[in-house]
């Protein structure tokens, strides 16, 4: 019942906001997904900004800072994936605010980018967007197929008809994505539908930001992982895809804030078991690096995206924004 009630409500809001919304003198791309949890928005938004400053374009990434803490300076205050992009891009714009429009507004004025990436877009329906990309997780797309609170729905799957670009995430090789590809086709049989992996990158260690480590360092090690993230399994399965082998794996609620004692807890652990390395994810490490680490071996690990399907015509729309 609630999610009807739920249902009801998004439809009427976005049918309100969506008939007029705000048009921003500059490209508008939104990158979203319909359901909670990690769908692999944050690297598709690094993939995005690489490509666009490659042809010489100058974005700025607008994003609300989830569970951001303003009490906080500097790159703690901005929220776990905005502090991740200014870590991976020191010179790219990363505007956080509640309010996208008045967001959009400071990066024009302060920054004089062409380009606003909207980082969880989709719910955003006040602001008139160039291109709507929604990402889906291609292991659980639409979860149990129920909108909140009873499932994990943002919205009905008819709001998919706005897509312009599906990009199917964290698909493996050999992978059969026949059935998410075709529901999609039913749903909306204009928008291209793309595929990507996460790969692993490299590894940083946490008493030395600066300097990148190969992860061809984890085979045959063991290692405890730690990760407060939508989809821990995802996570400790690329690892173990590394050749590392898991002896301890302590899962977090999702945007989980370490306390010293939650760290102090988890090297606690690894001196106990006698494992010698420590790794988390890029977001976690965001919310550990306020901490004192007391620790030698403590490593995040990078992932990044790469287009496996449609590379081509996903490139080709990107680019045809600047074309007039």
């Amino acid at each position: 019942m609630f999610s009807l009630f739920y249902g009801l409500a998004v439809v009427i809001i976005a049918w309100f906001y969506r008939l007029h919304p705000a048009r921003i003198n500059c490209k508008v791309i939104s990158v979203g997904n319909i359901t909670l949890g990690g769908t692999g928005k944050t690297v598709l938004v690094e993939y995005l900004v690489e490509r666009i400053i490659r042809e010489g374009n100058k974005p700025a990434v607008l994003s609300r800072g989830y569970k951001r803490d303003a009490r906080l300076s500097g790159e703690q205050s901005m929220g776990d994936e905005p502090a991740m992009l200014r870590r991976r891009f020191p010179h790219l714009p990363v505007i956080v605010d509640k309010d996208r429009l008045k967001g959009a507004s400071r990066a024009i004025k302060d920054h004089a980018v062409n380009t606003l990436i909207l980082d969880d877009g989709m719910q955003q329906w006040r602001i008139f967007k160039d291109l709507e990309i929604i990402t889906i997780d291609s292991r659980n797309p639409f979860g149990n197929f129920r909108l909140l609170p009873a499932g994990f729905l943002r919205e009905p799957l008819s709001s998919l008809k706005r897509a312009d670009i599906f990009v199917l995430t964290k698909v493996d090789a050999g992978q059969d994505t026949a059935g998410i590809t075709n529901r999609l086709r039913k749903l909306n049989p204009r928008a291209l539908i793309v595929e990507s992996r996460h790969l692993p990158e490299n590894l940083t260690n946490l008493n030395k930001p600066d300097e990148a480590l190969s992860t061809d360092s984890l085979k045959g090690k063991p290692v405890l992982v730690f990760s407060g993230i939508g989809n821990p399994q995802s996570f400790e399965e690329t690892i173990c895809w590394l050749g590392a082998s898991i002896s301890e794996a302590l899962r977090f609620s999702d945007h989980y804030d370490y306390t010293q004692a939650d760290l102090d807890n988890i090297i606690r652990l690894a001196k106990e078991k006698n494992i010698g390395t420590i790794i988390t994810t890029g977001k976690d490490a965001v919310k550990i690096s306020r901490l004192k680490l007391n620790y030698q071996e403590i490593f995040s690990l990078n992932i990044k995206l790469k287009v496996t399907k449609n590379e081509a015509e996903f490139d080709r729309r990107l680019l045809k924004l600047y074309s007039f």
